[in-house]
């Protein structure tokens, strides 16, 4: 085996492992470190294939954790989003989105870090806010994350509820992207030999990450997704000043 598919496999492992701990984050990681060692345009199929893979397992292993009214209305309501998505990304900057994006991102997440009254949403009442703001980032820049994240985090879900929730809503996502690049002819021959090479070792990391994740205490937890979201918000931030 090569320098190259150790590094490749090495990436899709510890992705696995982040997002089946804690539900998201594993794009930030896993398509710019493969993008060093190969083309965007490969790596990124890899990652979604494993993204479906992480979702599809997480549902058969904790499909009764999941929160299907919440991750129903986001899902709903993202796909409502995107028609203003490619809208925006015709008709204003990516700069000064991302930009506007990282800053609310960083300023959310450091009120809830530093303050000692947490605001909780009680019910989905405002689900299809957060929804229709990640389709609309989703259809211009492909950043449906992050509202939904910050959604999952105001209602206060358990370690266990918020990872599998999250697996609701990105599982049909995943897909739909992976069906957009079968159309568009990225998903290659080579993009299937890497993902099946990475299979024993992604199911691996799913049930580790499983162990983790029920061994992270909630508050604990929550402080690890608002630390991962400001990290989120800083890149993006760079990204944008670097445009």
């Amino acid at each position: 085996m090569d320098r190259m598919t150790l590094l490749v496999l090495a990436v899709l492992l510890f992705a696995a492992l982040i997002r089946s701990a804690f539900g998201f984050g594993e794009a930030l990681f896993a398509v710019p470190l493969l993008a060093l060692i190969m083309p965007v345009k490969v790596a990124a199929p890899i990652a979604v294939l494993v993204s479906i893979t992480v979702a599809g397992v997480v549902l058969v292993q904790d499909w009764s954790e999941v929160h299907a009214r919440s991750a129903g209305w986001l899902a709903l309501s993202t796909l409502l989003g995107i028609p203003l998505g490619l809208l925006l990304l015709t008709r204003v900057a990516e700069p000064v989105v991302k930009a506007i994006l990282a800053c609310v991102i960083i300023a959310f997440s450091m009120y809830s870090l530093l303050s000692r009254k947490r605001y909780v949403l009680k019910d989905d009442r405002l689900a299809w806010v957060f929804g229709f703001a990640a389709g609309v980032l989703g259809g211009a820049y492909g950043m449906n994350g992050p509202p939904v994240v910050i959604y999952g985090a105001l209602r206060g879900w358990s370690p266990r509820h918020f990872r599998a929730t999250l697996q609701g809503y990105f599982l049909p996502a995943s897909m739909v992207v992976m069906g957009g690049y079968w159309l568009e002819g990225l998903w290659t021959p080579g993009v299937t030999r890497y993902y099946l090479m990475s299979l024993p070792l992604v199911l691996v990391a799913i049930f580790a990450g499983r162990a983790i994740n029920r061994r992270i205490p909630g508050h604990r937890f929550l402080f690890y997704i608002h630390g991962a979201l400001t990290v989120i918000g800083v890149v993006l931030l760079v990204q944008a000043l670097h445009m």
